[in-house]
């Protein structure tokens, strides 16, 4: 799974820099990045990203500021599918999968503890309508979490439209998919948001933001691939211990 839609601002005001990250699900490495041009978004530095991989095959998540028809036609023309959040940002998208008949459509639910909290995830999956004209949209999907966290319950309901049909991805790959792209966040952007406060750096002039990026990005990559889950944990202990085995012999 590859998930493009990562967008770091370096620094503040008008020398602010932004950076597109695309991250791999299961390992959280990042396989590639590109500059957001000045005087331009990400919407179209996502797509320049990934026409920069081989898609075939591939699954590409993106967040709800990038579901855009070019960039769902640029991944299925790849031979890749595709499974983008749908917000309000897309209005006419958004009302027409709310209003889809959900309370009729049979409910996938996977419950998980941990960290003092509760979450059950229901998805609800139904072929896209041929009246939702959205590029090679497949399945539209509506996923419903709640989350208990010391007697306080939360509710938040995301839809999420696919080019994937119902062999490729049935209720429970799909749900596996969505809750990959989560966990990028958490394991890859995160790291770099709080453990490397990268919005913080004062590289912001010419090529310096792409560099530091790429070498964060490669510092987290091989930690991972090392078998870290704690990159500032792994941090600390190789400013301890600069030529620890596992990770030395993984750069060699």
């Amino acid at each position: 799974m590859l998930e493009p839609a990562r967008v770091s601002r370096i620094g503040h005001g008008p020398q602010q820099a932004q950076q597109i990250g695309a991250g791999r699900r299961g390992t959280s490495t990042v396989l590639g990045q590109v500059a957001v041009a000045a005087k331009s978004n990400e919407i179209p530095a996502v797509r320049t990203l990934l026409a920069s991989f081989d898609l075939a095959g591939v699954v590409v998540t993106v967040d709800a500021m990038h579901t855009q028809h070019d960039t769902a036609q640029l991944v299925t023309d790849a031979g890749g599918d595709y499974v983008f959040t749908v917000k309000g940002n897309q209005p006419t998208l958004h009302a027409a999968c709310k209003k889809l008949p959900w309370t009729q459509v049979r409910a996938h639910t996977a419950v998980t503890t941990g960290h003092g909290r509760r979450a059950r995830r229901t998805i609800k999956v139904l072929t896209a309508p041929a009246w939702i004209p959205f590029t090679g949209a497949a399945q539209i999907a509506q996923i419903r979490r709640t989350v208990t966290r010391r007697g306080r319950k939360s509710v938040e309901v995301v839809y999420v439209i696919t080019s994937a049909n119902h062999l490729t991805a049935p209720p429970a790959t799909l749900a596996a998919w969505v809750q990959g792209h989560w966990g990028i966040e958490n394991r890859l952007h995160w790291v770099r948001d709080v453990t490397f406060d990268e919005d913080r750096s004062q590289a912001r002039t010419g090529n310096a933001p792409h560099v530091m990026a790429t070498l964060r990005n490669t510092a987290i990559s091989f930690l991972r691939l090392a078998g870290w889950t704690n990159i500032a944990a792994a941090l600390r202990h190789h400013a301890r211990h600069p030529a620890s085995t596992a990770t030395h012999h993984l750069i060699c």
